[in-house]
């Protein structure tokens, strides 16, 4: 008896050791997944941008407005990082037909973008990224569809969708068919315009016997459950509304391997399901939850007789969408689908104006206030436009918070996002859950982040300034030049000068600041020592693309009357006001060259004028000596130390000059002021030996030649900021002028901060075109709580 209880106490400790062994396992394995997940997420910080713009459709010779804003892709609230965000407008071939750098301040940014004539007509992608989003996929910069109509060319009819021209997509929960085990399978059908296309059908097997009928729910979206049977083969028969019957493929099933299910009972809860007819290595899977790449959730659960279940209280997630994957035993990624929660805080924003109808030239006054859901003010960076609507310009259906909480999250286009925010019902939770199922698998590769190698990056964040990047080639051998120091500086009156050193692969990365408005760069090595490399200037705009479909272009009749209208308005409008649309402002910069202060300033007209260089040099500046050895000029800046070794830099209008002959030729009549550095200087990878910074009057480099080795392009930096014309009419004799106002974007305000002390009041007047406006608001709080509103008014005479 004592031998039987020994055994057993034996067996028991076996048995007890074994599940505190599986117990240490199951930890060990969930820890390694979310500690791999933690450092893949701090190095990939995401960025999301959100960009308003003044409408949605547009003339050639128009202006389009536009406001940015920027956040971080976890927690949605505007991020620091970036300080240029890339604006562009491209054609159906993704060719781009307008490009800008935006400046970012504190995750805002605001420009326009002057529509060329030379564009067709059309409807174009509008998308907008930051330098550090280029390191991932295009389909998450963000992208619009915006139509522009050229009244100089003849618009070509879209060809007519025939009954086929629509794709079919099916979208098994969890990513995979398993033969033997029920799924649910989402199915998606899509017209050529981007949109979803209501349908009905059914599963049919080899047999042509109907396995399960199915129907769309909103948006060209359903779903269905299905158990696929081994050595069975499906087809499914769909017919859409007008359209004949069309019989695509089904996805065949997998003999083995992993589904998932999940479900909402409405009690807070969600129950997620995991069938497999494989076993896992350790006799369990995992779920790993995360939202917006904010770890949620990590639990383990044993698999028995191929089943495992999990409950997630939703109150665990975050807001928005949330990423479920399952695991198996050895860490590799089996399922995965998205479930979205629906927010509960947000930006409530109470605008109206002060009255429903107005005459022309008269003023409007609107109250704006910023609220949370309780009705607690707060401070909120908004922007807002008001815009004729007619039959060609229609409500613009751009929403910032159902961006960030769901379309930000997923590929492609989401037609409609705010019908999924604004409405709350049993119909728009299965809504929205067939859009989380049409959505695939993941937004990274897992087997990236599992493996802890250091991300790579090509694209650096423009944390300072943008960036300008180039190669360095040694054209004798064609290949890449390392460790060669280049100089990149703009001629001008502002000195802004700032140099690189290639890398291993000729890499050169210029942090420039203050870069402005369109011009002439210079880009040249030390021709004295480098004279024989060849630099060449990259664009600084992506060239991914997402695969986004572009609406049909389409020109209705009625639209014909509003179209001629508007295209006389805005001609009008450039007649009589164009000039002021070509204002802009000054941008505060520091002018200060990169060298500081000085160490003596020569205002030249203070000074005997003499007809040479080498006169000036030799007769009052003391700081420098001259010498002229076998036909060669040297100079030598002078320290408190003595003479410096080597030849100082000399600029010239902010372009170096590493020839000193070339130097002495320079014409001193032409020249205003030199700055003189006597020491050494450090400048990035480059040191001189003493600066001297000549500047002419008029900023043209005073007619000297560039070395015949220099890269001399065109290179635009951030836009200026154009001022929007806004006219007023304050008296009577102002409203009674003759000059004619056409204007269909009454005002545009990209800038209105609320306060806490009460309501804010943005004031404009209507012009002389009547019919109905919208006045379009969107924003966000400095804690990411993001919001819309507009309202109607209309003006007669």
């Amino acid at each position: 008896m004592k031998q039987m209880i020994s055994i057993f106490r034996n067996v028991t400790g076996i048995i007890a050791l074994a599940i505190l062994g599986s117990f240490s396992c199951s930890a060990q394995t969930l820890n390694e997944i979310q500690t791999s997940f933690n450092n893949y997420r701090q190095q990939a910080l995401q960025e999301k941008i959100f960009v308003h713009t003044d409408k949605g459709a547009y003339l050639t010779g128009e202006i389009l407005w536009f406001k940015l804003y920027v956040v971080d892709g976890s927690y949605n609230k505007p991020l620091n990082l970036s300080k240029v965000a890339y604006v562009e407008v491209l054609d159906d071939s993704n060719n781009p037909v307008i490009q800008a750098k935006v400046e970012l301040h504190n995750g805002h940014g605001s420009g326009s973008l002057y529509i060329p004539v030379s564009v067709n007509n059309g409807n174009f992608h509008f998308r907008a990224y930051t330098n550090w989003m280029k390191n991932f996929s295009p389909d998450y910069y963000f992208e619009k569809s915006i139509t522009i109509v050229n009244p100089q060319r003849a618009p070509v009819a879209s060809a007519m969708p025939g009954k086929t021209d629509y794709d079919v997509q099916f979208f098994p929960e969890g990513g995979y068919l398993v033969n033997g085990i029920s799924s649910n399978v989402a199915l998606k059908a899509v017209g050529k315009d981007g949109k979803g296309i209501d349908f009905n059908g059914a599963i049919i097997d080899q047999k042509n016997d109907t396995v399960v009928r199915f129907k769309s729910l909103r948006f060209g979206m359903g779903h269905f459950a299905i158990t696929p049977a081994a050595g069975s083969t499906y087809k499914a028969v769909i017919r859409v509304v007008n359209g004949g019957p069309v019989i695509k493929n089904f996805p065949a099933g997998n003999s083995q391997g992993y589904v998932m299910g999940l479900t909402d009972n409405g009690s807070g809860q969600l129950q997620i399901s995991v069938k497999a007819n494989v076993e896992s290595s350790d006799g369990g899977v995992y779920l790993f939850a995360h939202t917006r790449q904010l770890v949620k959730v990590a639990k383990r659960a044993g698999l028995i007789n191929g089943s495992a279940n999990f409950t997630i209280d939703k109150s665990a997630l975050d807001d928005g969408i949330s990423h479920i994957t399952i695991f198996n035993g050895d860490k590799q990624p089996v399922c995965e689908r998205l479930y979205f929660k629906r927010p509960v805080k947000g930006l409530a924003i109470d605008a109206s104006a002060d009255q429903q109808n107005y005459g022309t030239r008269k003023k409007v006054n609107v109250s704006v206030l910023a609220k949370d859901q309780s009705g607690k003010q707060l401070n909120a960076n908004l922007s807002l436009s008001v815009y004729h609507l007619d039959a060609y310009q229609t409500a613009d259906p751009g929403d910032i918070a159902s961006y960030f909480w769901l379309s930000s999250d997923l590929r492609g286009n989401v037609e409609s996002p705010d019908y999924y925010l604004r409405h709350n019902n049993a119909d728009v939770d299965e809504a929205v859950d067939n859009l989380m199922l049409t959505q695939g698998w993941r937004r990274f590769q897992w087997d990236d982040v599992l493996k802890n190698k250091p991300a790579a990056f090509a694209f650096l964040p423009e944390y300072n300034g943008h960036i300008v990047s180039g190669k360095m080639i040694d054209p004798a051998t064609n290949k890449p030049a390392n460790e060669v120091v280049a100089y990149f500086g703009v001629p001008g009156k502002r000195v802004q000068l700032f140099t690189a050193v290639s890398d291993s692969s000729g890499r050169l990365l210029f942090n420039t600041k203050d870069l402005y408005g369109p011009g002439e760069i210079v880009v040249q090595t030390n021709t004295q020592r480098d004279s024989t490399y060849r630099i060449d200037i990259a664009s600084p705009f992506s060239e991914q693309y997402s695969k986004n479909i572009l609406p049909a272009f389409n020109l209705t009749a009625d639209m014909q009357k509003p179209l001629e209208t508007q295209n006389m308005a805005m001609q009008i409008q450039n007649i009589y006001a164009g000039s002021k649309t070509r204002q802009f402002y000054e941008p505060v910069v520091d002018s200060t060259g990169f060298y500081g202060k000085p160490d003596k300033v020569y205002r030249l007209d203070d000074y005997t004028r003499f007809t040479t260089m080498e006169e000036v040099l030799r007769e009052y500046i003391r700081e420098v000596n001259v010498f002229h050895p076998q036909k060669k000029y040297e100079i030598r800046a002078i320290s408190e130390k003595g003479f410096l070794e080597g030849d100082p830099l000399v600029m010239l209008d902010g372009i170096p000059i590493f020839d000193m002959n070339k130097v002495m030729a320079v014409d001193p009549l032409k020249i205003k002021r030199l700055d003189v550095v006597k020491d050494r200087f450090f400048w990035g990878p480059a040191d001189a030996e003493g600066i001297l910074s000549y500047a002419s009057y008029k900023g043209d480099l005073a007619g000297v030649e560039l070395d015949p080795h220099a890269v001399v392009v065109d290179y635009e930096g951030m836009q200026l900021q154009r001022v929007f014309y806004s006219p007023a009419y304050e008296t009577d004799k102002q409203a009674a002028n003759r000059m004619p106002d056409f204007r269909s974007l009454l005002f545009w305000a990209p800038n209105i901060n609320t306060s806490l002390q009460g309501k804010n009041q943005v004031t404009f007047y209507t012009s002389d075109e009547e019919g109905k406006y919208i006045c379009v608001i969107q924003g966000i709080t400095a804690n990411g709580e993001a919001g819309s509103q507009y309202f109607t008014f209309e003006v007669k005479k």
